[in-house]
């Protein structure tokens, strides 16, 4: 097997920019969580957490850009930030009582992460199990 070395670029947006999937996988395909990109036909990756699958993502996409730019394919911008809906954010604010924010601080302590994570987290489990 002969190997093809391709130079790594600095990709013309960041990965920021682009709208990336997380998803849950089933046990009986391997446990984890998948990661997709819309804008990049064929660029996943994998991790057995939400963040080992979002830190590989970005390995991911640093190297698909780098071979769509050695074939000389063009480098898609970025345009969905979530299912089909152009160039969001990826911010919203939530009001909650204080007694769930309470409760949110609490876990998030015990899980070691933010409340950010812990809130995003949850809204990926939910949208994973209502699919």
């Amino acid at each position: 097997m002969s190997v093809i070395k391709i130079p790594r670029i600095v990709p013309p947006y960041p990965f920021d920019a682009y709208a990336h999937l997380v998803e849950p996988v089933s046990a009986a395909d391997g446990g984890g969580f998948l990661l997709s990109f819309p804008d990049l036909p064929g660029c996943l990756s994998d991790g057995a957490t939400i963040e080992a699958a979002i830190a590989n993502g970005r390995d991911a996409f640093v190297s698909w850009m780098s071979a769509a730019a050695d074939m000389g394919a063009p480098i898609p911008p970025p345009l969905y930030r979530h299912e089909g809906e152009r160039n969001l954010s990826g911010r919203f604010v939530q009001r909650v009582p204080k007694t769930l924010h309470a409760r949110l601080q609490g876990r998030a302590k015990a899980e070691g992460v933010s409340v950010n994570q812990l809130v995003t987290t949850y809204i990926a489990e939910c949208l994973g199990r209502a699919r």
